[in-house]
């Protein structure tokens, strides 16, 4: 199992910042500003190039809990940046979908 799936599972102890049936969204370990949440998907997609059209709705909620998380964070107007990372070379490290929120501030590289 996944280091996300068992974070998914309650197996593992992290910041839960948002939790519901399909979702959870977590503080990321080695934040790059002042806001680096990592939104999640509980089912186990190891990648962008594994999607399929069955998950046209959890990519949709994934994205819209985004913009949700912005605006509760206070990062919305100042602006933020939304990322997938795909494959080792571009820079996934955990084989299991994921999406960073990151914003507040100068976003560090």
């Amino acid at each position: 199992m996944c280091l996300f799936c068992k974070i998914a599972n309650h197996e593992q102890d992290t910041d839960i910042v948002y939790e519901d049936e399909a979702i959870i969204v977590f503080k990321d370990i080695n934040p790059k500003a002042s806001v680096h949440l990592l939104i999640v998907p509980k089912k186990h997609i190891d990648s962008i190039n594994e999607l399929e059209e069955v998950d046209k709705e959890l990519m949709s909620d994934m994205i819209f809990l985004a913009k949700k998380l912005a605006l509760e964070n206070k990062i919305s107007k100042s602006g933020y940046r939304l990322t997938f990372n795909v494959g080792r070379g571009g820079g996934q490290i955990i084989d299991h979908i994921h999406l960073h929120l990151i914003g507040g501030g100068k976003i560090n590289e």
